[in-house]
């Protein structure tokens, strides 16, 4: 491997792994298309690349978000057990169900997941970011889950309370379990349910998020190694790029307001259903550019 294409891996997984980091969603998303496409590697090295990628990025920003109190911890480790139910399954049911199928139903998803952040945007706190307001009831104050967070940008104290847990599980494992079938990270699914259905502020919700998705590439790394899918000579740099993209996104993300990082989520989420869309029809438009 040159040098020229060495530092074209470290600047692409560094904004890759910004952007993710930011957004709380897995690098992999975007990193694998642009080492197919772009990068002209194939799949299985761009899965296995990403996944490394996926735990450098969730490690490089779990220090700055567990400082700034964002990770909700507890949240995260009662999430990621239905998460990984619903993983568990995916891989069960894998060729039994149409690829066209899975694409468009995950493009759909992504797309009911925009509309339902966007119309959150009513509410100015995010829905859930009521100063003072901590429940006193229910599972969220049960298994010890509300808790609070610093936001720089309001330049106070945010309180939040974990709302409807069970309906939180059950959109975990739909989301392990399309992940699965599809064989991408569930951050992007992860994001919209815990925004949707446990009412979290849009920080928390990302933080925990890239807290999450470290756990579950984790587990999977292993089985890419062994079948030789992780290439060091792609992977290292992608790694290295990963953590400094993680930590500068993890930065950007303590700065910048809720309305505009749920915009700019709800951005990335139709783009990913356009692509998903794109992959069902079979349809490439960089097909002539590679």
């Amino acid at each position: 491997m040159d040098l020229a294409f060495g530092a074209w891996l470290f600047a692409v997984s560094l904004g890759a792994s910004a952007l993710g980091g930011m957004l709380g969603m897995a690098s992999g998303i975007f990193i694998v298309p642009l080492l197919t496409l772009f990068g002209h590697q194939d799949i299985h090295v761009a899965i296995g690349a990403s996944i490394v990628s996926v735990i450098a990025c969730s490690c490089g920003g779990a220090a700055p978000f567990l400082r700034a109190r964002l990770t909700n911890v507890r949240l995260a480790v009662v999430l990621e057990t239905a998460t990984t139910l619903g993983a568990l399954c995916g891989v069960l049911l894998v060729g039994l169900i149409p690829v066209t199928a899975l694409f468009v139903l995950f493009a759909v998803v992504l797309l009911l997941s925009a509309r339902q952040m966007l119309a959150r945007r009513v509410d100015p706190m995010g829905g859930s970011t009521v100063a003072g307001a901590v429940s006193t009831s229910g599972w969220g104050a049960s298994l010890g889950l509300d808790s609070s967070y610093p936001d720089q940008a309001l330049g106070r104290e945010v309180d939040y309370r974990v709302q409807r847990v069970p309906m939180g599980m059950a959109l975990m494992y739909g989301a392990g379990l399309i992940s699965a079938l599809l064989g991408i990270g569930s951050g992007v699914l992860k994001i919209p349910a815990m925004d949707t259905a446990l009412r979290l502020p849009i920080k928390v919700s990302s933080a925990t998020s890239n807290f999450m998705i470290g756990v579950t590439a984790a587990a999977s790394a292993g089985a890419y190694f062994l079948r030789g899918d992780i290439i060091t000579a792609v992977a290292g740099p992608v790694a290295l790029g990963s953590v400094v993209g993680a930590v500068l996104g993890a930065r950007i993300l303590m700065r910048v307001p809720n309305d505009k990082l749920r915009v700019m989520f709800v951005v990335i989420l139709v783009a990913l259903a356009v692509q998903m869309l794109c992959e069902a029809f079979h349809f490439n438009p960089f097909r002539s550019w590679t």
